[in-house]
């Protein structure tokens, strides 16, 4: 089975770390394409810089598909402290050096992969420096992934629409093949509007996903997020991923039904987060399989999928319905 996972940030990296087990197994070929419209922290910084796609979700990727030793994964993810390199990580700084040297961002990527022995192929959404654009229920028109959350933060507005400029961005053309050639594309988990949504609004890469065979299938968040999805149910979630897009449809949704221990559930609603309500009924009314399980880790640090569980229902998931056609 080839599988294509969509999208960025902790979610996309977290699943992939599940996924890359059954490569050589379940799986024939993973491959994940990743969101280069981030606008924050080191990335942000190194963009302006240098004029890239944001490096931030790739380098969390390539050390999420990592079978090299622990101590190269650890570089990769090392962050500096003090100085000019304060809050930098390892991992951005060698993919923007690798792109200054061979004048290729894929380039860099590709060998950054070989480095690291990835079960997988990484592929950004775009090799163009895009720049996000929202704008909310009150009228305001915001720029940059990380403003675009503060002000849903600050405002409580609601984000209405979504774009990308420039808006004719193109995506590499491996990234077309996979969409094309995928048995399975999943999207999620991860920020909504900041994460998944982005590679969707490269013009060519949701035409090759809403032609694609593949079938699709969509991890709703555990957790909504500030300033994106507060209030936001699993169907909204939904709703508001094919709204956005303009997909025509996802085959399957994967909903976490287990609440977090009471001292984390604690900590994140006082940071305004809240568990995702599992109104399932409303998806299948859609005409939209869903799988509704336990599928948070028991990390008291984290609320997060768990990447076996996830991954297991995700094929689980598959199978059934390829058993059906």
């Amino acid at each position: 089975m080839k599988v294509v996972c969509v999208g960025g940030g902790t979610g996309l990296s977290n699943l992939l770390r599940g996924l890359k087990k059954e490569v050589g197994n379940r799986i024939k070929e993973l491959s994940a394409i990743v969101t280069v419209a981030d606008s924050g922290g080191s990335t942000g910084r190194l963009r302006k810089a240098y004029q890239i796609p944001a490096p931030g979700d790739i380098r969390n990727c390539l050390v999420a598909l990592s079978e090299t030793e622990e101590i190269l994964q650890k570089l990769f993810q090392y962050r500096f402290k003090g100085g000019e390199l304060e809050g930098h990580s390892f991992g951005n700084l060698f993919l923007v050096a690798l792109t200054d040297i061979t004048g290729s961002f894929l380039s860099a990527i590709n060998l950054a992969s070989q480095i690291l022995r990835t079960k997988g192929e990484i592929i950004p959404a775009t090799t163009e420096s895009v720049h996000l654009w929202a704008e909310f229920s009150d009228g305001k028109v915001v720029e940059g992934e990380e403003n675009i959350t503060e002000y849903g933060k600050s405002s409580k507005a609601k984000i209405v629409r979504i774009w990308i400029e420039p808006a004719d961005a193109k995506p590499p053309i491996d990234a077309i093949a996979k969409l094309q050639s995928a048995d399975l594309i999943v999207f999620g988990p991860g920020s909504l509007y900041t994460s998944i949504v982005p590679n969707l609004l490269i013009k060519d890469i949701k035409s090759a996903v809403e032609t694609s065979p593949a079938l699709k299938v969509f991890v709703v968040n555990a957790m909504t997020q500030p300033g994106e999805t507060d209030g936001y149910t699993a169907y909204d979630h939904i709703k508001g991923f094919l709204t956005a897009t303009g997909l025509s449809k996802i085959d399957i949704a994967i909903v976490n039904t287990k609440m977090p221990s009471d001292s984390l559930l604690r900590r994140y609603i006082k940071q305004g987060q809240e568990p995702v309500i599992p109104d399932v009924a409303k998806i299948a009314r859609e005409g939209i399989t869903v799988y509704a399980e336990d599928l948070i880790g028991e990390n008291e640090d984290f609320i997060r999928h768990d990447p076996d569980r996830l991954t297991d229902v995700i094929l689980r998931a598959v199978s059934h319905a390829f058993s059906h056609i």
